[in-house]
Formats: C-alpha cells, sequence, structure tokens
C-alpha cells in the first residue's frame, strides 16, 4: 500500500517546494474559471466551490488522460471533472468540456480556441489547479494567452493534508519535483515565460532528485 506519510529528512525541501510552486494570488471575480485536469478531483471540488461562491459565471474543465489518471478517470479527466461538478450542484448549462488535451499547453491552447468566439471576448481567468501546478500553469498561459488576465487558485489546505487527500506521498513528491524542473525547462523552450527561480529552491530540487524522486523529471538532469 502506497505511504502518505513524507519522509522526515526530506520535509523541508519538500515544503520549498511546495510553497514556491503556489502564485498566492488574491482571489477576485473573473470572466471564466478553467479546472485543468490531473488525478486531484480536487480540482473540480474547488473549481464548484468557486463557481457558487460568485468568482466566475462560466467554468472550462480541460483534459483527456495521462498515465497518471487513465484507471482514475477512465472517460477522462474533463468529463469526470463535469460529473463531479454537477453533483455538487453546478448547472450543466455553465460548463464547457473540453476533452482532448493531454498537457498543460494543450489545456490553455484548446481552452482558448473553445471560447475565443465569445461576446464579449474573455479578457480574465482563473486557473484552477493542483497547489504545485500554479507556477507552472501561470507561466505558460502567460506566453500562450497575452491577453487575459490571469489569477491562480488551489485548494487550500496544508501539505500533509494533500499528501493523505492522493493518498500516496510518493506521487505527489514525485509530481512536485517534476513540476519545479518544468519551470526552467519550458522557458528555455520557450514553451513559458522565464521564472526567477531562488538558489534555495534550485538546491531543495536537487536534493529530492539526489534522493531518487525523479519518475515525473522531464530532462534526466544527469543527460
Amino acid at each position: 500500500m502506497p505511504s502518505t506519510t513524507i519522509p522526515a529528512e526530506l520535509r523541508a525541501d519538500v515544503e520549498t517546494l511546495w510553497e514556491f510552486n503556489q502564485m498566492h494570488h488574491e482571489l477576485r471575480p473573473v470572466d471564466l474559471g478553467i479546472g485543468l485536469g490531473s488525478h486531484d478531483l480536487g480540482v473540480a471540488t474547488y473549481t464548484a466551490e468557486l463557481y457558487h461562491q460568485g468568482y466566475f459565471p462560466r467554468i472550462v474543465f480541460t483534459g483527456a488522460n495521462a498515465p497518471t489518471t487513465i484507471e482514475r478517470f477512465p472517460r477522462g479527466e474533463a468529463v469526470h471533472y463535469r460529473e463531479h461538478a454537477l453533483s455538487l450542484g453546478v448547472p450543466d448549462e455553465a460548463i464547457l468540456v473540453e476533452p482532448n488535451a493531454t498537457n498543460t499547453g494543450e489545456n490553455i491552447d484548446f481552452t482558448r480556441a473553445l471560447v475565443e468566439n465569445d461576446d464579449p471576448p474573455v479578457r480574465s481567468v482563473m486557473l484552477i489547479s493542483r497547489p504545485y501546478q500554479q507556477r507552472r500553469a501561470y507561466a505558460m498561459c502567460r506566453l500562450r494567452w497575452p491577453s487575459v488576465k490571469i489569477i491562480c487558485a488551489s485548494q487550500m489546505i496544508p501539505l500533509e493534508e494533500y499528501v493523505a487527500n492522493i493518498g500516496n506521498s510518493e506521487r505527489v513528491i514525485d509530481m512536485l519535483v517534476g513540476d519545479t524542473q518544468r519551470l526552467w525547462i519550458y522557458a528555455e523552450t520557450g514553451w513559458a515565460i522565464p521564472q526567477p527561480i531562488p538558489n534555495f529552491v534550485r538546491l531543495a530540487y536537487e536534493r529530492m532528485v539526489n534522493s531518487g524522486y525523479t519518475r515525473r523529471l522531464a530532462i534526466d538532469p544527469n543527460s
């Protein structure tokens, strides 16, 4: 059975990456809420909560499947997110489904295409994601959809509670390390705007890689 405990010797570094990858934006009303597909059903839960609180009048759930989600969401991430939001009282007419995106760049590109002919046009969006996906999603959206104002949001829960909800500390840490690496790799490849990476974040990332959390890296750091 997967562990839900973060190893004590890694805890400080995990918390460093967890904190850095969140944008800490102040929430305010926007034109569109975008629930980014993943293995975390909490994204759909929080998107529904924000809708009921009046932060946006419409939702796009976006996502097909990744290897980490196909077993949990066999009909696709966005489809399962929509069904969950409906069960939480979000009206069907307030939800659009984008079922084809297989990565964050496509989440943004395909959502933009879905609403590009709206009148009035979408001028502001809220990206609702896993907590540690915020900074990467923001950097990619800034490049790929520069005409909109962007707010990032995630369930505001402590790291330990998040890991317990997912039920697998190793998966969470692997994903956290992988998302951190993608911040500079995607900037270098022109997929996202550059983000300043403090040295203490780089060092925490390197220690996590050296501890074996490499399964979600985009590029082998030793290649």
